[in-house]
């Protein structure tokens, strides 16, 4: 059946004649739908993650690992053993060499005869995890690791040990690489898990493995390990990596108790960050001969980055990117990122809707909670999400939370529902409201999502209600839970835990991209909420004299209510905003639009700048960006992190001036910083801590 034309006049008061000017035909604009589809950042299509052929290896190109002769001993490791007269017995004993470099090492402490010997070891553990001999392999490993450890790490080379020497690199990929290989070996005998004890067969002696996590996941909410240097990214714009000792994993959550509420807000398939470490040192009262204890420690790169070790921080080699990219390439994610059944069927997607974690909840840290637009989902905020973490200074004081709506609906529904889930939020996590931080809490919205969020800091008084009537609210007639929703809907006021609102490329006069033509469209292709539209028609039977016009409560979806026509602008912009709120605005203005952005009206190509402007915002950014992008833009991206840090530095410029109210006597200066508990990274009880 071919679709109906649309009536001259849509129904309701608020409906416009089109003019000339908004005549698009039918399949211009079945046209520009379908390329917006096409066009969808997160689309189905989209892979953020490749495999790679052969894993990534830092020592790749120095031992020759990829030649049909390698692995190769380095030209520095050949010098150390023909200068120590050890040449032609490498060539003909290697294991009697290794002896040899052995008993010169009790003799003297020379790093180049430890690094050699570590390079040696690795060479040898390659060879024999080639041949299938994987026992044999982990023993070489293991003395490249241990060794590679003390070159790092001994006090009887604190005098010789050169951190300039491009050998001390060579010595943290060799520890890293070794590592790495003996947790491959590891993970493929054994499930790996936080918290248990391992006994490793190496041949001629056992290691005993003690495994620890560092974080804030549970030892229990690990399902499994992936390694990052398996994969590549694809479509994430930025990878953040750091530099420094042990092994970037990808840790595979496994949910806990389904009956837990906390669950609700942890995506299934959610995968993390992992850093691992092991160090394998003589305990107090070990005897000579008897089974090492190593320590394998899994640390979460977002709370600490550096650990301490021998009286010195280290830096943890980190990946924050790679484990995102897979999560988002997972079966469960794409499963539920479904932008599009969000618009057309608000009604279906309700069971998606709520509040995610893609990490542990923290008490200390303040939430930014990332709201999407329209056709949209959390997938969109993902580059932001990415980089904006990658800043210490960030991700010290601050977690990322993402909202999921249904985005076919009219976004004051979706404000409403918004109000509730928050609620339910804190009352999961927070029941008895002593998680301060979680009262700084930092919004940031894309398009409708500024709406949706900038609902959550105005007092609605009776402005809303007069859109729909003249008359009181209380005189509203019908079932009480109808009527508890209309009410909720139209009457509110600020939530008390939002502080600071970011809008981004909002129509906060809405848009003439919702004209007659997309409003009919989107009524013909939109299924809304059957509860929502049977309560509207309810309301409207029980109070036939009541309400001016019933299409607001009985038909309008998203794109009727972003209508620049629609009386709800200009409520928002009358209503009181709470005045502890600070709101920062960013406004896309294309400098070259294109043909199909339209190049006679200024604006993003598709909400205008005078729809998007606010001039009582306490910051206003303009970008030269579209309106899908403009959030993914670097400069939207810094401003957002420009005004996070703004956000502290007031937080915590009250926190000082409070400290010395209540201590006069007493000055106090710097900033108040919150980080979590201090962490051991010993195998025994030490000095030893972390730091982000």
């Amino acid at each position: 059946m071919s679709p109906q034309a649309p009536p001259e006049h849509d129904r309701g008061r608020h409906a416009r004649t089109p003019t000339r000017s908004r005549r698009i035909g039918t399949r211009g604009v079945l046209w520009v739908l379908l390329a917006c589809l096409v066009l969808q950042p997160g689309c189905a299509a989209t892979r953020y993650l490749a495999s790679r052929p052969i894993r990534e290896n830092a020592l790749a190109g120095s031992l020759k690992l990829m030649s049909s002769r390698g692995p190769e001993v380095s030209d520095r490791s050949w010098g150390t053993l023909r200068r120590f007269g050890l040449e032609d017995r490498y060539a003909a004993d290697r294991i009697g060499c290794f002896e040899n470099i052995r008993g010169l090492i009790e003799q003297t402490a020379e790093p180049e005869l430890i690094y050699t010997l570590s390079e040696l070891s690795y060479v040898e553990g390659k060879k024999a995890e080639r041949m299938g001999k994987s026992d044999v392999a982990i023993k070489h490993y293991g003395v490249a690791l241990t060794n590679s450890y003390d070159y790092l790490f001994s006090e009887d080379l604190a005098r010789t040990r050169n951190p300039y020497d491009p050998q001390f690199r060579a010595v943290c990929d060799l520890y890293n690489e070794s590592l790495e290989d003996t947790l491959r070996i590891l993970c493929a005998e054994h499930s790996i898990q936080p918290g248990q004890t391992y006994t490793i067969d190496a041949g001629d002696r056992e290691f005993v493995i003690r495994t620890e996590s560092r974080g804030g996941w549970l030892p229990d909410e690990f399902a499994r390990y992936e390694f990052v240097s398996d994969f590549e990214i694809k479509t994430l714009r930025n990878r953040h990596i750091t530099y420094g000792l042990g092994v970037p994993l990808i840790a595979v959550r496994k949910p806990r108790d389904a009956d837990d509420p906390r669950e609700e807000h942890y995506p299934d398939g959610l995968s993390y960050c992992v850093t691992a470490m092991m160090r394998c040192v003589a305990s107090p009262g070990e005897r000579p001969g008897e089974s090492p204890t190593c320590v394998l420690e899994f640390f979460d790169p977002l709370r600490a980055n550096q650990i301490r070790i021998a009286d010195q921080w280290v830096p943890l080699e980190t990946d924050l990117t790679t484990p995102l990219a897979f999560f988002l390439d997972s079966p469960e994610y794409r499963q539920r990122n479904h932008a599009t059944e969000g618009l057309l069927n608000p009604n279906e997607s309700q069971d998606s809707r709520g509040l995610f974690m893609l990490e542990p909840y923290d008490p200390d840290r303040i939430p930014v909670l990332m709201v999407h637009g329209l056709w949209s989902s959390p997938l969109t905020w993902m580059d932001m999400f990415n980089d904006l973490r990658s800043f210490p200074e960030i991700r010290e004081r601050y977690q990322f939370w993402f909202y999921l709506y249904p985005s076919g609906q009219p976004f004051w529904i979706s404000a409403t529902q918004f109000r509730n889930d928050l609620v339910k939020m804190r009352e999961t996590f927070d029941p008895t409201r002593q998680d301060r931080p979680v009262d700084q809490m930092v919004l940031v919205g894309h398009s409708m999502g500024g709406l949706v969020s900038r609902m959550q800091t105005i007092d609605s008084g009776d402005d809303f209600w007069k859109i729909l009537s003249d008359k009181p609210i209380d005189q509203v007639k019908g079932n009480p839970e109808d009527v508890a929703k209309l009410v909720s809907a139209l009457k509110f006021r600020p939530n008390p835990s939002v502080k600071r609102v970011v809008t981004i490329g909002t129509p906060h006069r809405g848009s003439d991209f919702a004209n007659d033509y997309t409003r009919w469209l989107a009524r013909k292709l939109i299924d809304l909420p059957s509860i929502v539209v049977s309560s509207g028609h309810r309301l409207a039977r029980a109070n036939p004299e009541l309400f001016d016009d019933t299409t607001l409560l009985t038909e309008a979806n998203a794109i009727d209510s972003l209508a620049s026509d629609s009386p709800i602008f200009p409520a928002m912009l009358r209503a009181k905003v709470a005045p502890q709120v600070r709101h920062h605005n960013i406004v896309g203005v294309l400098e070259n639009p294109s043909f199909l952005t339209g190049r006679t009206v200024r604006g993003d190509g598709v909400v205008e700048f005078a729809s998007a402007h606010m001039p009582d915002a306490e910051s206003e950014l303009v970008v030269d960006a579209d309106h899908t992008s403009i959030h993914m833009n670097g400069k939207t991206i810094f401003e957002v992190r420009r005004i996070l840090l703004e956000h502290l530095e007031e937080l915590d410029s009250r926190d000082r001036v409070a400290m010395q109210d209540s201590s006069p006597t007493t000055q106090t200066s710097g900033s108040t910083q919150t980080s979590g508990p201090t962490q051991t990274s010993e195998p025994n009880p030490s000095d030893a801590t972390t730091k982000r």
